[in-house]
Formats: C-alpha cells, sequence, structure tokens
C-alpha cells in the first residue's frame, strides 16, 4: 500500500453495486472504471485486523464466495464505509485504496508486485 501523499486517487464519480453479479463498479473522474467482485473487495479489506497495522502487502483473508453487502456509507468525501453480509464493517476504503486495489490489467501493472491480486487465490 502507498502512503496518501504519494499518490492521490481521482475521485469516484459513480459507485454502483450488482447484488446479483455480487460486483461493486466505481467510475472514477479521470474517466477509469473499476470493477471489484465482493469477494475480492472484502478479503482485502484495508482494516487493522485484516492487513494489521503496518503499511505493506497486501494479506487475502478468506471469505465465503458468495459475500453480499449489507450497506455502504460515504465516509466524509474521501472513503466509502461497506458493511458485509459476513458482519464484517470495519473497513474504511479511502478512494487511494479502492483505486489500488482496482484489478484491472494497468492497475495491476502500475503497482506491479506489491498489487494485491499477486495475492487473489485463483481457486
Amino acid at each position: 500500500m502507498q502512503k496518501k501523499s504519494e499518490t492521490l486517487a481521482p475521485e469516484p464519480e459513480e459507485i454502483e453495486l450488482k447484488t446479483a453479479k455480487q460486483t461493486l463498479i466505481v467510475r472514477w473522474s479521470d474517466d477509469h472504471e473499476s470493477f471489484y467482485t465482493l469477494r475480492y473487495l472484502r478479503g482485502f479489506c484495508p482494516c487493522a485486523e485484516c492487513q494489521g497495522h503496518e503499511i505493506g502487502d497486501w494479506n487475502f483473508i478468506e471469505s465465503p464466495t458468495s459475500i453480499g453487502i449489507d450497506s455502504m456509507e460515504p465516509v466524509g468525501n474521501y472513503a466509502l464505509s461497506i458493511k458485509f453480509n459476513d458482519s464484517h464493517s470495519t473497513g474504511i476504503y479511502s478512494w487511494e485504496i479502492l483505486r489500488e486495489l482496482c484489478p484491472c490489467g494497468g492497475c495491476r501493472e502500475l503497482y506491479g508486485d506489491k498489487h494485491a491480486m499477486t495475492k487473489y487465490p485463483t481457486h
């Protein structure tokens, strides 16, 4: 994970939850689109319980394959708080973290071996 001073993400212009597809779509102010499966987002929850207190490599936390979102709330104008249906709700997904987690090929290339996808299980 990068420190806020090293990168500033564009702001989301639209955040759309596709419940049936278990996908969260973020459309960014720079015209980029990010498509996150809910399992991926839950697995890489940025809270200290899931990722620890040190900034560094991502850890994937196993969760049910059919995870859902009970609610999402903005946190100021810098983040999104997500309550998953497994009762986990302590992660604050800042715009920087959401953009860093973007699983598209371009974002994966940008972060290289530090990208979360390198820790995402393929099964």
